[in-house]
């Protein structure tokens, strides 16, 4: 359909980011770290009792699943992880590793963590990722590596991996806690003399009695190496046990003082989260209490004027300041109302507060109440005529335009059949006929995408057209009486102002032409609001809509209404800013969906009326964002005549009957409707 917008947006929808605040508690989750990338960190230095008891901690691990008939085959570096408090866990699934016997179980032990090690961030010790570029221990590399230096006599031999295999990794493992190196190169050097049973003189003589045990551990025979439990009894390990025990302690301790102040940490944060909440409440409270006791007194001084007898309402003694009032019976419309009035409680509650805290003093009262009266007081929209052309069936019957006259007796649509045609309303209203036949068909040369009634000259309407071409039209002779050829593409809009020869129209070409009032739609996603005396400087620019402005309205002298196809429409006041560019909307109203056509735009008492991609009429008011009442138009099948949903159908054009609740909607596949609300 020419009838698509997406033409007229030429860049794409904004990203939008949203910052979160980072809380105290979040700074004291600790992230596990690689022993592999541990044993690496080039800031480490050796803490004799830290290796230690880093050892330890494997040594149980791997006793544990031995003890359950589990070869782990994988007790290398980077299958375990570490946490901030050195408690060691294994990552790497027994079920994985090399069994001997096909009823051998995995480890359930409690320091073992059944995780992959494809799911284990390599992280520094101070939290930061790892990036191989600039690591000296680039991480791929390491990892082949390490398969080659955890890899015992008999695996390397192709035997089959065993315990013992287990235990020579081990003798590995307590060479690289105690003997750092400043490169891959070097470590791979004295690692494969260490295979060989030859480690390095320094290590020998810092380090003798590791250096002696993992002389065991790494013996060429895999029965000479000492079982699991002969290494967890051990003199190397048991003769610092109280050490041991003591920095378990001490860690232990150090934990739960950590948890202690996360905990306390939370607490505080919701705390100070729920006095802020409480605060707020408080001050919608008192603000709620003030308003309460304001509109009992104003009702029962209203009261006081009124004939009591004949209103046949409650005394005002009946409004006390808490808000009790007697039970009295319900009609089945005040329970309609009531039901209606829960349904949208929230949104209700939302719009009050926001009307309430833009007032000064009282000032917000009258507003909301004529609102919330005018949202109540009707709830759906009714058919009352059903506008049938003889050509229906035409492809080519979308209404771009609907205007009516300035007395609302008749009303013109035009669109992309090149024609403009002119109904009387009542008419309409009091004829049931199969077709209805225009009073007035006035041929044009190409497609209209916009007709507008002049407000003064009840003859005179005027039009844009595909070719850019603005007309104005004498409706009794059918003939044009003015020809504007100035667009470079496509012209939009057009409309008149209140003086009767002011003429204004919007273009493809990116230009308004003030023939008129400058009432055009924004082609960068922005609102421009001019004073003719000086059109080189908007007034206001507003911005808030994401997409192309396809409509601006004038509500009244001060507020306008914008439509945009990133699905919603706006509201802006312009009396009370000191700035040009207006960025916050007083009301944002949704529900409808727009994203690519146009779908119409009429306000009316404070009503908004919009169409929508779903074949849906929407109507607002303009004091709450949530849709009043809607009305769906269903397609009516030619040969059965049945009426059946066809989504590729959307409204095309609305427009209110002047001061009145009716309006005329049309959509993509020509059909109009007369609607009023009830």
């Amino acid at each position: 359909m020419d009838q698509l917008v997406d033409d007229m947006d030429n860049s794409s929808d904004h990203d939008h980011d949203h910052d979160h605040e980072n809380t105290v508690i979040g700074s004291l989750v600790s992230k596990d770290v690689s022993l592999r990338q541990w044993l690496d960190n080039a800031n480490r230095v050796v803490d004799a009792l830290e290796c230690l008891h880093i050892f330890m901690q494997v040594v149980k691990i791997v006793n544990s699943a031995h003890s359950q008939g589990v070869v782990l085959h994988n007790n290398r570096p980077s299958c375990f992880v570490m946490s901030s408090f050195n408690h060691v866990s294994f990552i790497e699934s027994a079920s994985c590793s090399d069994s001997g016997s096909d009823s051998y179980q995995d480890v359930t032990s409690s320091n073992v963590s059944h995780n992959k090690v494809s799911e284990i961030d390599w992280v520094e010790p101070n939290g930061k990722q790892t990036e191989e570029k600039e690591d000296r221990f680039p991480m791929k590399k390491i990892l082949q590596m390490e398969t080659n230096w955890y890899t015992s006599p008999e695996e390397a031999a192709d035997g089959p991996s065993s315990c013992a295999s287990d235990v020579y990794r081990l003798g590995i493992l307590l060479f690289e806690l105690y003997y750092p190196c400043s490169s891959p190169e070097e470590k791979n050097s004295n690692i494969s003399g260490v295979k060989h049973r030859m480690l390095p003189p320094q290590f020998h003589l810092k380090w003798p009695k590791e250096a002696f045990f993992s002389m065991r551990l790494l013996h060429p025979d895999p029965a000479s190496r000492p079982k699991i439990d002969e290494v967890l009894q051990s003199e190397f390990l048991n003769g610092l046990r109280e050490k041991l025990d003591e920095r378990e302690a001490a860690i232990e301790l150090e934990e739960k003082i950590v948890e202690q102040e996360m905990l306390l940490d939370f607490l505080v944060t919701l705390q100070q989260r729920k006095q802020e909440a409480a605060d707020y409440l408080q001050k919608d409270f008192s603000i709620l209490t003030s308003d309460l006791q304001q509109v009992t007194k104003i009702q029962a001084s209203v009261r006081r004027k009124g004939d009591s007898n004949s209103m046949n309402i409650s005394e005002p003694d009946d409004f006390a300041s808490s808000g009790s009032r007697k039970r009295i019976r319900r009609t089945p419309k005040e329970n309609q109302e009531s039901s209606r009035l829960m349904k949208d409680f929230k949104k209700l509650e939302s719009a009050y507060f926001l009307t309430r805290n833009r007032a000064v003093n009282s000032r917000w009262m009258n507003p909301f109440m004529e609102g919330l009266s005018k949202y109540m007081s009707s709830s759906k929209l009714k058919v009352k005529a059903d506008l049938k052309l003889g050509d229906l069936l035409n492809s080519s019957s979308l209404v771009c335009s609907l205007s009516f006259d300035r007395d609302g007796e008749f009303f013109a649509t035009a669109g992309v059949n090149k024609k403009i045609k002119v109904f009387e309303y009542e008419s309409i209203l009091n004829e049931n006929r199969d077709i209805h036949f225009p009073i007035v068909e006035i041929p044009t040369r190409s497609k209209i995408s916009s007709i507008c009634w002049n407000r003064y000259i009840k003859s005179q309407c005027a039009s844009s057209n595909f070719e850019g071409v603005v007309q104005v039209w004498d409706v009794t002779q059918g003939q044009v009486a003015a020809e504007m050829i100035e667009h470079q593409r496509r012209a939009w809009s057009v409309d008149f102002s209140a003086d009767p020869k002011l003429l204004a129209s919007g273009s493809d070409d990116g230009s308004v032409k003030l023939w008129n009032i400058n009432q055009g739609a924004s082609i960068d996603h922005r609102v421009y609001y001019h004073d003719l005396r000086n059109l080189s400087m908007p007034l206001y620019t507003l911005v808030g809509h994401k997409r192309t402005v396809s409509y601006v309205k004038f509500i009244d002298s001060k507020t306008i209404v914008s439509s945009s196809t990133d699905n919603t429409l706006k509201l802006w006041d312009l009396s009370d800013t000191a700035s040009q560019v207006i960025d916050r909307p007083i009301q944002s109203f949704s529900g409808h969906v727009n994203v690519k056509n146009f779908v119409g735009l009429s306000v009316s008492g404070g009503y908004i009326a919009t169409g929508s991609e779903t074949n849906e009429v929407f109507i607002y008011h303009k004091g709450f964002p949530m849709p009043a009442m809607s009305y769906k138009f269903n397609t009516t099948d030619p040969i059965s005549g049945n009426e059946v949903e066809d989504n590729e159908q959307f409204i095309s054009s609305v427009c209110w009957r002047t001061q009145s609740s009716t309006l005329v909607a049309a959509n993509s596949m020509g059909n109009i409707k007369v609607l009023e609300m009830v």
